[in-house]
């Protein structure tokens, strides 16, 4: 937390606003067009000076949600996203949001109401220590307490979220700097020029080290993390994979940074992805870690991760190198420049692809018939599984010419995992997911989020029953924006892999794991909003169709297979080889003559 006071030099004829109306200048300085939040008491004279400033602020029905529509916002636009709130319970509740987007480092600057700075630290009404609270799940907060400083604190919250490794930022200003007046002048509110970290800095001889590793390669793979989405870096990536013949995994942040029908793609890699990728991984005797930070759910065992392998880990956040996973070269920076200047170096130009030929031979042959895609080409024997469902939306939007304007915004859950593993993503920005929290409700508001930032774009929700029920009040904020988003529940009537661990690890006691749901539809309809019900294979490329081409939102109960789980799966303390397959007597997969 820091409380700044700025002194600039003001320029002629600079205009004195109240410090609510420097709020809304500053933030349209700064290019923002919407805005989500929630209004209350202490951050009441900022909605007030809001008629007189052409940004859109969409009303949501929690402030939670207001973070997830200023994180999707972000994720899929690329720019910063904006949220506010009130204080106390109204900013306390934007603190799940706040935690999602560090997690997954998104920018977002949120800005929140406070109590008058004569109260502070009285527990007045609806005072919370929100800088306090949130310190460790943003990037950095304010508090302000002065008209004059609220311009120079926003830009410079704008400047860090976006900076470097991008994160959330909190500004709060207390009720009596929003009344209070100030002079405001855009321009000499600049912050001060950003800094990068000392150590982002390449070193000629780690890049030498580097390229030596990479020329003695021969078994090499590309790990293909968020990192490249966020330094736009999806060219250079895909021009140094083919350049090199080296095939790309991905992580779950990571899928749509290559495109997932080329060549050299293998799919995404850890927990639930594809085995032969996993395979791979622990043959391999080269690692190359774009912008990825090696997080459990990608590693599994680390005493027996990649054993055969070097690594060279590409990454803008110092604190990532060495946290996990012990490399051999770290290149500190930015992934763009980094992969553009090895690039540039001669030595890298004599590596010939036929090298690793051999190794790509390798992998195709781990493929076989291990593909985790088996279920889709099984007969229709009248169960719909949620595989079928993602499948058949991906085959619907790529038949229709629609594939590289289609934005899928997941919640958490096994659902998540098949969207992963069934929705083939070729371009970048066209997954919105929560990744490192893992937060539950996300979906939807995060598809608002996501269509306010790309309107001419089609905007998926694919979602699970419980997750659904956490923000489904945004419903009426949809209806009240007038958007058109489609909605795929995947109702199979579990908290879904809550149910899946607790049949692979708990002796199947589905303690408080199956959830009672409403009659969707009908609550979609509730709404303004029609919807349908799907339970049979046969309907869902047609329902979809209809979602898609319509004008308005379209609510789909997909009721699908109860006890299906996803499978490859790798166990708590497994290595990425110990996976856990499909049960080759799965009953769900019988055929209804078997039965």
């Amino acid at each position: 937390m820091e409380n700044v006071k700025t002194q600039n030099t003001v320029m002629p004829h600079a205009p004195t606003l109240s410090g609510a109306e420097i709020v809304w200048a500053t933030l349209g300085g700064e290019g923002v067009s919407t805005v989500f939040g929630y209004p209350g008491g202490a951050i009441l004279p900022i909605y007030d000076a809001l008629r007189k400033f052409p940004i859109h602020h969409v009303l949501v029905r929690h402030e939670q949600s207001a973070a997830h529509m200023a994180d999707g916002y972000a994720r899929a636009s690329g720019e910063v996203g904006v949220c506010m709130a009130t204080s106390g319970p109204g900013a306390t509740n934007l603190v799940t949001g706040l935690a999602t987007a560090m997690l997954d480092s998104i920018p977002l600057v949120a800005i929140t109401g406070q109590v008058a700075s004569k109260v502070l630290g009285s527990d007045a009404f609806q005072e919370v220590d929100i800088t306090g609270i949130t310190l460790p799940i943003t990037k950095h907060n304010f508090l302000v307490t002065r008209a004059e400083d609220i311009a120079t604190t926003v830009r410079e919250a704008f400047q860090i979220a976006r900076s470097g490794r991008p994160g959330p930022v909190l500004v709060d200003i207390t009720k009596d700097a929003q009344q209070a007046t100030a002079v405001f002048d855009f321009a000499m509110a600049k912050p001060r020029a950003y800094r990068p970290h000392p150590m982002l800095n390449v070193v000629s001889g780690d890049k030498n080290r580097a390229l030596e590793l990479i020329t003695t390669s021969r078994k090499p793979i590309i790990f293909a993390g968020h990192g490249i989405i966020q330094s736009g870096a999806e060219q250079e990536v895909l021009a140094f994979a083919e350049r090199h013949g080296i095939p790309v995994a991905t992580t779950l942040l990571g899928l749509g940074a290559f495109p997932a029908s080329h060549p050299l793609a293998l799919g995404m890699m850890g927990m639930h992805g594809e085995s032969w990728v996993n395979h791979a991984i622990q043959n391999a005797d080269l690692l190359l870690a774009f912008g990825m930070r090696f997080d459990d759910r990608v590693t599994g065992n680390l005493a027996h991760y990649a054993p055969n392998a070097k690594k060279i880990h590409i990454e803008i956040d110092p604190s990532e190198i060495n946290k996990n996973v012990k490399v051999d070269v770290a290149l500190i920076g930015d992934l763009k420049q980094v992969l553009t200047s090895i690039e540039a170096a001669t030595e890298v130009a004599k590596l010939d692809r036929t090298v690793t030929a051999a190794w790509r031979e390798e992998i195709r042959s781990l493929k076989g018939g291990a593909s985790v895609r088996d279920i889709i080409n099984l007969p229709d024997n009248g169960h719909l599984y949620a595989a079928h469902v993602i499948h058949d939306i991906w085959q619907e939007a790529k038949a229709a010419g629609r594939l590289a304007d289609t934005v899928i915004a997941t919640d958490v859950g096994q659902h998540q995992m098949w969207e992963a593993q069934y929705f083939r993503h070729e371009d970048t920005r066209s997954l919105v997911t929560s990744g490192g929290l893992g937060t539950m409700g996300f979906a939807l508001p995060a598809a608002i989020g996501a269509k306010m930032a790309c309107p001419d774009k089609d905007v998926w929700v694919i979602v699970g029953d419980g997750g659904f029920q956490m923000t489904a009040a945004e419903l009426s904020t949809i209806q009240q924006e007038k958007l058109h988003i489609n909605i795929a529940i995947i109702n199979n009537g579990f908290l879904g892999m809550v149910r899946q661990w607790q049949e692979a690890f708990y002796d199947k006691n589905y303690s408080n794991s199956p959830i009672l749901s409403p009659n969707f539809v009908k609550l979609a309809d509730a709404h303004g909003i029609p919807g349908t019900h799907v339970r049979e294979r046969k309907d869902v490329v047609p329902t979809v169709t209809r979602a898609r081409t319509g004008s308005e939102t379209y609510l789909i109960d997909f009721v699908v297979e109860k006890e299906d789980g996803v499978y490859p799966m790798i166990a708590p303390g497994s290595a990425l080889h110990e996976m856990v397959r499909r049960p080759t007597k799965d009953p769900l997969l019988e055929t209804s003559e078997d039965q």
